[in-house]
């Protein structure tokens, strides 16, 4: 029994480590799940409407309790289509997709939830498609096409 329950130990950690091997503390801390975008945790992640310039935001005060920003690292640094942002409320440093600022749905609090997309007709899922392989997961990521360019 004893050696059943240490293999299973041992490919749990093994198989941990190994996920957790594909991050870096510089690299963007999201993976496509589906035909979205989630965090680390496999929580989905969202913009908002209400921001309007990109690379900025107006997600303020209780707006930032209900919709945590998905700060970055100080190690963090762009790549491909993720940007990251100084806030001009507290001075952090956030992750932004396609100059679209990230937010978490507090109530999101498991891997797989994605409770979140339009709450208020403003929070929208940040929905992606796969591009082709030979690139690492995080430039893999792009906007999933709109109706038009599907027509196109």
């Amino acid at each position: 029994m004893s050696k059943i329950f240490m293999l299973c130990i041992s490919f749990f950690l093994a198989a941990g480590s190994a996920y957790a091997a594909t991050f870096t503390k510089t690299d963007p801390p999201f993976r496509q799940r589906g035909d979205i975008l989630v965090e680390i945790k496999g929580r989905g992640v969202y913009t908002y409407d209400g921001d309007k310039v990109a690379n900025d935001t107006t997600c303020f005060a209780q707006c930032r309790l209900l919709w945590p920003p998905m700060y970055a690292d100080d190690e963090a640094k762009p790549k491909g289509s993720f940007t990251i942002f100084t806030r001009k409320d507290d001075g952090k440093r956030q992750w932004a997709f396609k100059g679209k600022p990230l937010y978490r749905w507090v109530s999101d609090l498991k891997r797989g939830d994605a409770g979140g997309d339009g709450v208020a007709g403003v929070w929208r899922l940040v929905r992606v498609y796969p591009k082709p392989t030979g690139q690492t997961p995080a430039e893999q990521i792009a906007e999933k096409p709109s109706a038009k360019t599907k027509e196109n």
